[in-house]
C-alpha cells in the first residue's frame, strides 16, 4: 500500500497487534507512513482512515522531510557547508565550503569545539540569570531525544553535542531552560515565566528546534 503526495510515493506499513486498542498513524524518519492498529482492524477501515487523514499525513511528511534536510550534511553554528575533501591538515572554512582530510575525525572536532563554546555560553548565561542558583557542572554527550538534561540534585547540566551544529541562540535557550530547572523542577507556569524572564523570545527558538 502506498500514499502519493507531491508526485512521490510513500510506503504505508501496517503493524497489527492483538494488544493494540487504538489506531495510530505516524511518519518515521525513513518517510514511511506507519499505521499501528488492532489485529482485527480491516484493511478497508485502514484505507478509509488514511483517506480521511490525508492532509494530516502530508503535514507529517513535510515535517519529517524538513528534519532530514536540516540534519543531512555538515553543519556548524547554524550554517551548512559543502564538504570538500583535500590534503588540508585539520579543517579549513572558506565561504560556504569546508576543506577537510579524509582521515579527519569530525566527531572529535565537534567535541573539542563544543567543550569550549558550551562552557563560554554557560558562563555568559549564568552571569545574567535572574535567579541565584548554584553554578552548574557541565557535561556534553550525544542524545537522540533531548537537547538538554538537568539533574537538580547534583546540579549537573548535560547538553546535546548536536547543539554545536546550530545557531548559538538555540544553545542559549537550552542552557537557560536547564538552569531554570534548578529553581523549578517541573514545567509549570512559574518555570516558563522564569525562562521568559531570561529569554523573552524563547518560544520562537523552542518552536524552531522541532525542525532539527
Amino acid at each position: 500500500m502506498q500514499l502519493t503526495y507531491n508526485n512521490k510515493d510513500y510506503d504505508i506499513v501496517i503493524n497489527k497487534k492483538f494488544s493494540q486498542k487504538n489506531t495510530y498513524i505516524r511518519v518515521k524518519k525513513d518517510l514511511k507512513v506507519t499505521v499501528t492498529t488492532n489485529y482485527f482492524t480491516s484493511n478497508y477501515s485502514i484505507e478509509k482512515l488514511i483517506r480521511d487523514n490525508f492532509d494530516r499525513i502530508c503535514r507529517m511528511i513535510d515535517f519529517q522531510e524538513t528534519k532530514v534536510k536540516n540534519n543531512n550534511g555538515f553543519f556548524y553554528l547554524g550554517k551548512q557547508y559543502v564538504v570538500i575533501y583535500s590534503d588540508t591538515k585539520g579543517i579549513k572554512f572558506d565561504g560556504n565550503k569546508v576543506y577537510i582530510n579524509h582521515d579527519f575525525d569530525i566527531d572529535n572536532w565537534y567535541k573539542r569545539e563544543a567543550k569550549k563554546l558550551f562552557l563560554e555560553r554557560l558562563d555568559y548565561n549564568y552571569s545574567k540569570f535572574t535567579k541565584k542558583i548554584p553554578y552548574p557542572k557541565l557535561r556534553i554527550r550525544k542524545m537522540t531525544t533531548r537537547w538538554g538534561v538537568c539533574n537538580i540534585n547534583t546540579h549537573i547540566i548535560t547538553l546535546n553535542l548536536e547543539l554545536i551544529k546550530r545557531d548559538i541562540s538555540y544553545l542559549d535557550y537550552v542552557i537557560i531552560h536547564e538552569m531554570s530547572h534548578l529553581i523549578h523542577g517541573d514545567h509549570s507556569r512559574s518555570f516558563w515565566k522564569l525562562v521568559e524572564d531570561n529569554m523573552p523570545n524563547y518560544k520562537k527558538y523552542r518552536e524552531e528546534m522541532k525542525e532539527f
